[in-house]
C-alpha cells in the first residue's frame, strides 16, 4: 500500500475514536460514580477514630473560639455587631466548604489515577465529588451554627429559606472552581502552590473575621462593593443578613440596587462555564499526561 493511499484507507474505517470525556455516555452512572466516591472518602477520612464524624464539627469549633476570644475578648473587635460570633461562626463555616472543595480537587485527578486511567472512566467525576464530600462536611458545620444562633436568642425567619439558593450559587461557583483547577493541575503542577497563597489572600480579603460595616466605615463604600464581586464573599455576607440579622446589609443594600446581585451571580457563571470548557477539552487527554 503506497503512501498515497494511506489517508483513503483511514477514511473508510471511520471516524476516529475519542478520548473519554467528562461526563462519560451514561449520566445514571456518573451520578452514581461521584456518590460512591464522595461517600467512600468521607467514611474512610473518620475511619479507626473514637470521636469520628464528631472531628469535622469539632474543627471550625475549636478555630472559631481561638479566633473569638482574640477578636472579642483580647483585642474587642466588632464588639458592636448584632451576634458576632454567630456571624463569624458562619463565615469560617462557608470559608471552610470554600476551602474543602477547591483545595481538595486540586490534587484529585492525579490521586485517582488508576481510576482516570480506565477506558471509558468519566474524568468530571473525581472532582465532583472532593465538591459533594465538602459539602457533606457543610452540612455537619452547620449544625453547630444554627445551635448557636438559637443560644443566643435568634429565632426562624422568613429570610431563612434565602439560605439554600446562596449555598446554590456558592456550589456553583465552587465546582467551577473545582474542574478549573484539576485540569490545570495535571499538566502545571505549579497551581498547588499558587492556590494555596490564593487561599490565604482570600481569607483575609474576605469579610470573615470582620463585617462588611466596617470595611464601609474604614475605607467606603466603593471598596465594599469591590469585595463583593467575589461570589465567596457576597455568599458570606448575603447569609450574615438572611440568617443571623437583618443589620448584616444586604448585596441590594450596598449596591443600592436590586440588580446587584446579578454582579457575583455573572462571576459565578463565568467560573462555571471556564471550568467546565477547561475541563471538558481536557478529560480526553489527562490520562496520557498524568
Amino acid at each position: 500500500m503506497s503512501a498515497a493511499t494511506v489517508p483513503e484507507a483511514a477514511q473508510d474505517m471511520g471516524r476516529p475514536i475519542g478520548g473519554p470525556t467528562a461526563l462519560g455516555t451514561d449520566p445514571q452512572r456518573f451520578v452514581l460514580l461521584v456518590w460512591t466516591i464522595a461517600t467512600t472518602d468521607f467514611k474512610l477520612r473518620f475511619f479507626g477514630s473514637v470521636l469520628g464524624y464528631l472531628w469535622q464539627i469539632m474543627r471550625p469549633l475549636l478555630l472559631f473560639g481561638i479566633i473569638y476570644t482574640v477578636f472579642t475578648v483580647v483585642l474587642d473587635v466588632n464588639s458592636g455587631e448584632p451576634d458576632f460570633g454567630v456571624a463569624l461562626l458562619l463565615g469560617i463555616v462557608l470559608f471552610q466548604f470554600f476551602t474543602d472543595a477547591t483545595s481538595g480537587s486540586v490534587r484529585s485527578i492525579v490521586l485517582r489515577e488508576s481510576l482516570v486511567r480506565k477506558v471509558d472512566f468519566p474524568r468530571a467525576a473525581v472532582p465532583l465529588a472532593c465538591v459533594l464530600q465538602a459539602l457533606f462536611n457543610l452540612g455537619l458545620n452547620l449544625i453547630p451554627v444554627l445551635v448557636f444562633l438559637l443560644a443566643s436568642g435568634g429565632t426562624p425567619r422568613w429570610s431563612w429559606l434565602e439560605l439554600p439558593l446562596i449555598l446554590g450559587v456558592l456550589i456553583l461557583f465552587v465546582t467551577g472552581l473545582a474542574l478549573l483547577l484539576s485540569s490545570l493541575f495535571v499538566r502545571y503542577r505549579d497551581v498547588e502552590p499558587i492556590w494555596d497563597v490564593a487561599m490565604q489572600a482570600l481569607f483575609y480579603g474576605t469579610p470573615i473575621l470582620y463585617s462588611l460595616s466596617v470595611v464601609i466605615d474604614k475605607a467606603g463604600i466603593s471598596v465594599a462593593r469591590i469585595m463583593l464581586i467575589s461570589p465567596l464573599a457576597a455568599a458570606i455576607e448575603q447569609a450574615r443578613h438572611a440568617v443571623v440579622s437583618p443589620q448584616y446589609g444586604s448585596l441590594s443594600e450596598i449596591y443600592a440596587t436590586g440588580a446587584g446581585v446579578l454582579i457575583p451571580l455573572g462571576v459565578t457563571a463565568a467560573v462555571f462555564a471556564l471550568g467546565a470548557v477547561v475541563f471538558t477539552r481536557a478529560a480526553p487527554r489527562i490520562a496520557e499526561e498524568l
